[in-house]
C-alpha cells in the first residue's frame, strides 16, 4: 500500500511539472489521470487500487461535498443578474428536460433498466462539468457572457441534480427490498431537512465569518482551512440531525456565498483541496471502475453514451433557449459544450455503495461510457471548437472565469462571476 500511494503522489508532482506544457496537447487533468489509471492499473499492473469500499464510499463523499459547497459559494447572485433569464431556462427547464428525456431514452433502450434506475441514469448524467471543456473556457476567442453562461450552469446543475440521483437510488433500493418500503419518504424528508439546516448554517457562518473580519477577531490566513472544515461540517452535522448531507453543503454554500464578505482567496482553499480529491477520483475512475464496467459493456451502453452527449443534451438546451436572443451557432455551441464528470463519476461511486451488485450492474456501464466518451470528445474538441466559435461570435469584453478542477494548466486563477475571485 506504501508503494501505491507513493506512486499516486508522484503522479501528482509530475503532473505539476508539466502541466503547463500540457496545454500545447489539449491533454486536461481529467483525460491524463484516467488514461494513467487505465494504463498503470489494467494494462501493466503498476498500480494497485483494489481500495475497500468504505474507503472509495469516503473518497467520493468529500469530494462531493466540497465540489457542491464550493461551486455554490464561489457564485455572486448580483452579478449572474444580466443574464437571469438564461440561467432560469438552463436550469429550471433545460436540467428536467434532460432528466426526463434521459430516463425515457433509459427506459426503452437498456436492458434491465426502468422505473426509478432509469430517473437514477438520467439524473445522475444530467450534470455538466465545464472542467473538461478548460482549455475553451478560458479562450478569450469566446465571449465571455457565453463563457459564464456555460460556467454558471457546471457549477450548479450538480447540486440541483442531487435531490434527484438521491430520490431514485432510494426507490431503487426499496424496489431490490433492502431497504424499507417508506425508503423514498423517507429520502424526501432528508432531503427537506438537510435544504433548512444548509441555508441556517451558510447564512450564520457567512455572517460570523463578514463580522469576525471585519472586528480584526478571525486572522485572513486561517479562514480557507475554516471554510474548508465548515464545507464538511454542514455535509456531517446534517447527518446528524436526520437530514441530506450533500444537499445541505450545497444549500449551505449558496447561503454562505451571499453573505461571507470575506476575500476571494478564502474559497481558494476549498477548491484546491477539492481538486486534489478530484484528480484521484478520476485516477480510481481509470484504474478500478472503467475495467470492471468493461467485463459488462453492451452495445446499448454505447449508443445512449452517444445520445446523453448529444440528443438527449442538445435537445432540451435547444428548446429551453427558444426565444431567448441567442443564435442558432451559440444555442449549439453551448448544447455540445456540456459534458459529463465528475458529478457523474460519483453519483456511480455512490451507487456501488448504495445498491446491490444487481442494481448497480445494468447502471454502471453507461455512467462509465458516457463519461469516457466526454472525456474524449470534449477534450479533443474544446480548442478547434472554441476558435471557430469565437472567430464568428459577437466580441465582447474578456473576463477570466474559474473552472472547477484542475485544468490543462493546473488550476486556474482569474474572476469568478461574481467579482475578483481565486478558483
Amino acid at each position: 500500500m506504501d508503494g501505491t500511494l507513493s506512486l499516486v503522489l508522484l503522479l501528482l508532482f509530475l503532473w505539476c511539472l508539466c502541466s503547463r506544457r500540457m496545454e500545447r496537447f489539449e491533454l486536461t487533468a481529467p483525460a491524463a489521470f484516467v488514461l494513467l489509471g487505465l494504463l498503470l492499473g489494467e494494462g501493466t499492473g503498476v498500480l494497485d487500487l483494489a481500495l475497500p469500499h468504505e474507503t472509495v464510499k469516503t473518497l467520493a463523499e468529500i469530494t462531493l461535498v466540497w465540489v457542491l459547497f464550493t461551486d455554490a459559494a464561489r457564485l455572486s447572485f448580483r452579478a449572474l443578474r444580466p443574464e437571469l433569464g438564461l440561467y432560469v431556462r438552463l436550469l429550471g427547464v433545460g436540467l428536467p428536460l434532460c432528466v426526463g428525456l434521459g430516463a425515457l431514452v433509459a427506459a426503452v433502450l437498456l436492458p434491465g433498466v426502468s422505473g426509478w434506475s432509469a430517473v437514477y441514469v438520467g439524473a445522475a448524467l444530467a450534470p455538466t462539468d465545464a472542467a473538461l471543456g478548460a482549455t475553451m473556457m478560458v479562450n478569450p476567442v469566446v465571449p465571455a457572457k457565453i463563457r459564464r453562461i456555460i460556467n454558471v450552469e457546471s457549477g450548479l446543475n450538480d447540486g440541483i441534480a442531487t435531490p434527484l440521483v438521491v430520490l431514485a437510488l432510494a426507490g431503487v433500493a426499496a424496489a431490490e427490498h433492502h431497504a424499507g418500503p417508506d425508503a423514498t419518504g423517507h429520502a424526501v424528508v432528508e432531503l427537506a431537512v438537510g435544504a433548512a439546516y444548509g441555508a441556517v448554517l451558510g447564512l450564520a457562518a457567512g455572517w460570523l465569518l463578514r463580522t469576525t473580519l471585519r472586528n480584526g477577531w478571525a486572522a485572513e490566513d486561517f479562514a480557507g482551512a475554516g471554510v474548508l472544515a465548515l464545507s464538511l461540517l454542514g455535509y456531517t452535522s446534517a447527518l446528524a440531525i436526520g437530514g441530506n448531507g450533500f444537499v445541505a453543503a450545497f444549500v449551505a454554500g449558496l447561503a454562505f456565498g451571499t453573505t461571507h464578505g470575506a476575500p476571494p482567496r478564502v474559497l481558494l482553499y476549498v477548491e484546491q483541496s477539492g481538486a486534489l480529491l478530484s484528480v484521484l477520483v478520476w485516477l480510481v475512475f481509470g484504474a478500478v471502475l472503467l475495467p470492471d464496467v468493461f467485463a459488462h459493456m453492451t452495445w446499448q451502453a454505447v449508443v445512449y453514451a452517444v445520445l446523453s452527449l448529444t440528443v438527449i443534451r442538445m435537445v432540451p438546451v435547444a428548446l429551453c433557449l427558444a426565444g431567448s436572443g441567442l443564435d442558432a451557432r451559440t444555442v449549439g455551441f453551448i448544447g455540445w459544450f456540456g459534458p459529463r464528470g465528475l458529478a457523474s463519476i460519483i453519483f456511480g461511486l455512490l451507487a456501488v455503495e448504495e445498491l446491490t451488485p444487481e442494481g448497480a450492474r445494468p447502471v454502471l456501464p453507461v455512467i462509465a461510457c458516457t463519461v469516457l466518451l466526454s472525456v474524449l470528445a470534449h477534450g479533443l474538441t474544446s480548442a478547434p471548437l472554441a476558435n471557430r466559435y469565437g472567430a464568428r461570435a459577437e466580441d465582447l469584453p474578456a473576463q477570466d472565469l474559474p473552472v472547477r478542477g484542475m485544468a490543462a494548466g493546473g488550476l486556474h486563477h482569474g474572476r469568478r462571476a461574481g467579482g475578483p475571485s481565486a478558483s
